[in-house]
């Protein structure tokens, strides 16, 4: 068992987003989206023991199935339902678990937060028999969304922030694929790419903060960026050159998801 031991914010946070201070309305607007939960639970296969690194508020936690959650941040195992599994205090990079202890294990919107990505992706895979699905951004395709416009360094944040999915692979090993993850126009999942054709949500600044990359721009930058946007909506100038997208039933942006099975 890896015995790495990671800084930890106050809250428990192991990454580099303290979601003491930012996540306390996270599973209000990070709600899973029913699509996008569809495309996990079928790469996970028949798989009856799931373990779930770095859980969050449990939001694409397969339901009906013996499903083992690690979260190391107090403030998001307090906003899990009632209805589904406690989550387990522990980090990626140090999993509490026998090797081959499960029978898929998954990840989404986690592994650019790791301290130590390469231990904490052969921690996963130590403790399981059969997929590794892991969902998260291309970071070569994050900035050619329309948000870069307004909140180039939000964008740049997140580009730098992600993994590149063929390290994520070979680190994993067996047999890899990586293939898109289309975003609905009413994704419920407010990630930043999910308000493609709904500008306005980012006028919310609960919506903001559900997105940690915003958290690490100062301030002052992050208001300008949402004033020129706002300008834009009133003005007309954003439906313009953007306003196709409100009616874009989906869109192929920088979603991807990672499975690696055993060869």
């Amino acid at each position: 068992m890896n015995a790495t031991a990671a800084a930890r914010h106050a809250d428990g946070s192991a990454g580099d987003a303290d979601y003491g201070r930012i996540g306390r309305g996270y599973a209000s607007y990070r709600r899973p989206e029913p699509a996008i939960a569809a495309q996990i639970e079928a790469a996970l296969g028949p798989a009856g023991t799931i373990l779930n690194v770095g859980a969050g508020a449990g939001s694409y936690e397969p339901r009906g199935r013996d499903v083992t959650a690690v979260e190391p941040s107090a403030s998001m195992r307090a906003q899990r339902p009632a209805e589904i599994a406690v989550a387990i205090d522990a980090t990626a990079e140090a999993l509490p678990f026998p090797d081959r202890s499960f029978d898929a294990a998954m990840a989404t919107f986690t592994v650019h937060q790791w301290q130590d990505l390469d231990a904490g992706l052969r921690e996963m895979r130590r403790v399981t028999r059969g997929p590794v699905v892991i969902l998260s951004c291309d970071p070569a395709l994050v900035e050619a969304f329309w948000l870069a416009d307004y909140a180039p360094k939000v964008l740049a944040t997140e580009a730098r922030r992600y993994p590149a999915l063929d390290h994520i692979g070979a680190v994993l090993g067996g047999q890899v694929e990586i293939v898109p993850v289309a975003i609905p126009l009413a994704c419920r999942d407010g990630f930043n790419e999910a308000y493609y054709g709904r500008p306005e949500c980012f006028l919310d600044e609960g919506a903001r903060s559900a997105c940690s990359a915003w958290s690490f721009v100062d301030p002052a930058e992050n208001a300008a960026s949402v004033e020129r946007l706002r300008r834009d909506l009133e003005t007309g100038a954003w439906d313009a050159r953007y306003g196709a997208l409100r009616g874009q039933p989906s869109f192929d942006g920088s979603l991807r998801l990672v499975m690696s099975r055993p060869a």
